[in-house]
């Protein structure tokens, strides 16, 4: 081949590889190294970035550390009105269980003395029953004065007879035992009393068993 030849050649050129690898060498560097300053340019960016999260962390936990001690402080002070109302309701129940036992124990004394009162009054009756029974001969006067002595005496205490003969049937203090063909009374009129009905201060205490006339 003539040296024409060779130079139209490229394939044919030996040297043509390394000049092109040392082109590609030249190329990439100063890339490489504005890569490497730019990169370099600003060095603190990030670290700022992580002292700013930090701080907004330290203030998170600071709010969330005064809320849980105000919550404490209410919480104490709930506790503290709680012990309050249940040592007042301890007092008042005590007070109140005092009273009823004075109360219980001044009925007791006054029902105990009103007995006393009344057996005092009855003595006097008893003691003109036993005289009745040592007389010889009819002793219906003495036991009929006996009776209204009695009679007397617990009337003084509030005791009154119901009445009931003739009167009208109330169920509130008279008990029928039993009814009457009559045509000269009333339906429901008392014909006969078998037993006497009392009223203590107004308030039946036995009602009087009686007969009822009801119609023919």
């Amino acid at each position: 081949m003539s040296s024409e030849e060779n130079k139209r050649d490229p394939e044919l050129r030996d040297d043509a590889g390394p000049e092109d690898e040392g082109v590609e060498e030249v190329e990439g560097s100063p890339v490489d190294r504005a890569s490497l300053e730019n990169s370099s340019e600003d060095p603190g960016a990030p670290g700022d970035a992580g002292e700013e999260s930090a701080h907004a962390t330290d203030e998170e936990s600071g709010q969330e550390e005064d809320e849980i001690a105000a919550l404490s402080e209410e919480l104490e002070a709930t506790r503290l009105e709680r012990d309050q109302y249940l040592d007042a309701l301890r007092r008042l129940k005590a007070e109140f269980e005092n009273s009823r036992k004075r109360q219980e124990r001044e009925r007791t004394r006054i029902l105990s003395m009103a007995s006393e009162k009344l057996v005092q009054e009855l003595l006097p009756v008893l003691d003109n029953l036993d005289r009745a029974l040592e007389a010889g001969g009819d002793i219906r006067e003495g036991v009929q004065a006996t009776r209204d002595q009695l009679a007397e005496v617990l009337g003084n205490e509030g005791l009154l007879p119901v009445a009931s003969d003739g009167q009208p049937f109330d169920p509130n203090v008279h008990e029928a035992v039993m009814g009457q063909p009559s045509e000269e009374h009333e339906e429901g009129t008392i014909l006969q009393t078998f037993q006497r009905g009392y009223l203590l201060n107004g308030k039946p205490i036995r009602p009087a068993k009686v007969v009822v006339a009801k119609q023919v």
